[in-house]
């Protein structure tokens, strides 16, 4: 299936060996052990790293060592001929710094200096460090705790580590550069998140806004302008694989079973439309329809549904929840991301969170804190464990990814994988512990389908949300914790004091005792928005790595310092407190793209 990424055009890694210019044998004797470096490098990246459509990631090493500014300009030429969008610098000597470093702007960069004690590698790392700082060019620095011989050609874990983290993070902000955002619809309800603004998505994140009026989809769908085929496939799939369960509509709103089956019709070819709006589809052609083929080169979109659309049709639940997931009738994909109420701010979270770990979004509100005495007082049950502070519940009206049900599984504890990594037991699970109940009307007069499931307990995961601030700009929120599992009872008779044909996840942050994370009410208290995007795995440092590329600050965070990593420049602008440094490199170095 057709994705926005294009394999044949995917972002590189570039390798630059740097190395000592002068000659007479000072440079001969480097150049096998500065190349060696090199390719130890681009061969770990890439059997550690992994594309969207799960192929490893790519890596271009500088046709010759760099040692000096005719080679540096030499390898910048290769790189842009290649599509590098990642510089990562290695050198086990010195090295002129000023003449060898990468000067490109929008790249993510990085230097490894080795540390070893017969040529100043660390030496050059400090200077071409400085000569970043000094030039307005941010590098991540990195630097091994420990001394190694000349010829020692591993990489020690603390190095591989910093490696790993900082070509994720960057690899994640080349993928994004030049695609759009669709926003179907306007804003919905009032939400600021669904308030699009076109200037921060290119100035930050080099993405362009295409805003598309609803009434395409009813176009599209009224016209036939979607493929027959797949869209019979589907319906079958999902009558097959999506069991309806109760309809909490009172007697004088529940609709017929036509009006239902309708409502599945309409839903279906919601979302196979949505997914050819966002990257195209060669079908549309066959179909007479050329420009509607090509698509809008879509890495997230968002759908704004309430309520001028879903006062009138069919919500976009089925949408949103089958686009985002692994897994559809065509198989294991990519999952797309795609925001409920067009909330373009909870998108790009799950598109930041999606590139890091090449798996499905949980898309929700941060609805409730359940203390535990409220809980107790509710239910009759004590929370203890991870709970013993309190639960936070994670439920939204669109729902979430149905890999978020947490039915598969990694060493044996519940997980969300990279769909390559899923087995058809595995999707199937996560199908049949999802029912679809018919949406309340209530809330959506114009019907559609919900989901409701239960998240499995004991997931490392974490939680974020970029929020708009005025005279700040973008800035980032994250907590790391772990989901929860509930007594069915207690989960009932919690989870349907409101709306219960939505998916729930129960959530405890990991608390530090301090700030906004002394307990779990100030987590909830201290939140930006009322949608939050949870992903699989504590991967709160790696969002702080990419957002430092980006130039997004972290205003709250549950990430010890030792696993932060920031550009080596960041420490000039403080280091005692890492959250205000991080405000004011991000103030003093302004959006990447601007």
């Amino acid at each position: 299936m057709k994705t926005v990424f294009n394999k044949e055009n995917m972002p590189k890694i570039g390798i630059r060996p740097t190395i000592d210019g002068r000659r007479r044998g000072v440079r001969e004797s480097l150049e096998d052990q500065t190349m060696n470096q090199a390719k130890a490098a681009a061969a770990f990246i890439s059997a550690n790293l992994c594309y969207p459509d799960g192929s490893p990631v790519e890596c271009v090493i500088a046709d010759t060592c760099i040692g000096g500014v005719a080679e540096a300009s030499a390898c910048a030429d290769k790189f842009k001929r290649e599509n590098v969008g990642v510089s990562l610098t290695v050198t086990p000597c010195w090295c002129y710094g000023s003449e060898t470093m990468d000067m490109d702007p929008h790249t993510p960069k990085a230097v490894w200096g080795f540390n070893g004690t017969e040529r100043p590698g660390a030496v050059y790392l400090a200077a071409v460090l400085a000569g970043h700082t000094q030039k307005g060019l941010p590098a991540f620095g990195i630097y091994g705790r420990d001394v190694q011989d000349a010829g020692d050609t591993s990489i020690p874990d603390d190095v591989a580590h910093k490696i790993l983290s900082f070509c994720r993070a960057g690899i994640s902000v080349a993928l994004m550069r030049g695609k759009s955002y669709l926003s179907l619809g306007g804003t919905s309800m009032g939400i600021a998140g669904s308030v699009v603004d076109p200037e921060f998505f290119q100035d930050y994140l080099g993405i362009r806004v295409e805003a598309v009026d609803m009434t395409e989809l009813a176009r599209r769908f009224e016209r036939g302008i979607y493929d027959q085929e797949e869209y019979d496939k589907a319906f079958a799939w999902v009558k097959e694989n999506c069991p309806e369960g109760k309809d909490y509509n009172t007697p004088e709103t529940t609709r017929s079973r036509e009006q239902l089956d309708s409502e599945w019709e309409t839903s279906i070819k919601m979302a196979i439309i949505a997914r050819d709006m966002m990257v195209g589809n060669e079908k549309l052609a066959e179909l007479g329809y050329g420009e509607e083929a090509m698509g809008r080169n879509a890495i997230c979109g968002g759908f704004q549904g309430q309520r001028q659309w879903t006062d009138h049709y069919p919500n976009g639940d089925f949408m949103e929840a089958i686009l985002t997931t692994s897994f559809d009738w065509n198989g294991k994909r990519p999952p797309y991301q795609f925001a409920t109420e067009n909330d373009a701010l909870n998108a790009v979270t799950m598109l930041f969170g999606h590139l890091l770990t090449n798996t499905a979004q949980i898309f929700a509100d941060l609805r409730t804190y359940w203390s535990p005495d409220a809980v107790k007082r509710v239910s009759g049950y004590d929370l203890s464990g991870a709970a013993a502070n309190g639960l936070l519940h994670l439920i939204n009206s669109g729902p979430a990814a149905l890999d978020g049900t947490g039915q598969m599984s990694k060493d044996g504890k519940p997980a969300m994988k990279p769909f390559w990594e899923i087995t058809d037991d595995e999707v199937q699970a996560c199908l049949d512990a999802t029912t679809w109940h018919p949406s309340v009307t209530e809330y959506f007069p114009g019907g559609g389908w919900s989901t409701r499931y239960a998240t499995k307990g004991g997931m490392p995961a974490t939680i974020a949300r970029l929020n708009l601030v005025k005279g700040l700009g973008p800035a980032l929120q994250i907590a790391e914790g772990v989901t929860v599992e509930l007594p069915e009872e207690v989960h009932d008779t919690l989870d349907e004091r409101t709306n219960p044909t939505w998916p729930t996840t129960w959530f405890c942050p990991n608390l530090t005792g301090k700030g906004a994370f002394r307990d779990t009410y100030s987590v909830m208290n201290n939140w930006g928005a009322n949608h939050c995007v949870m992903s699989y795995g504590l991967i709160g440092a790696d969002l702080i790595t990419m957002a430092s590329m980006l130039r997004i600050p972290v205003y709250m965070h549950n990430v010890s310092e030792d696993r932060v990593f920031r550009p080596s420049s960041w420490a000039a602008h403080g280091t005692d407190d890492l959250e205000s440094s991080d405000f004011r490199a991000c103030s003093n170095y302004g959006p990447l793209y601007d």
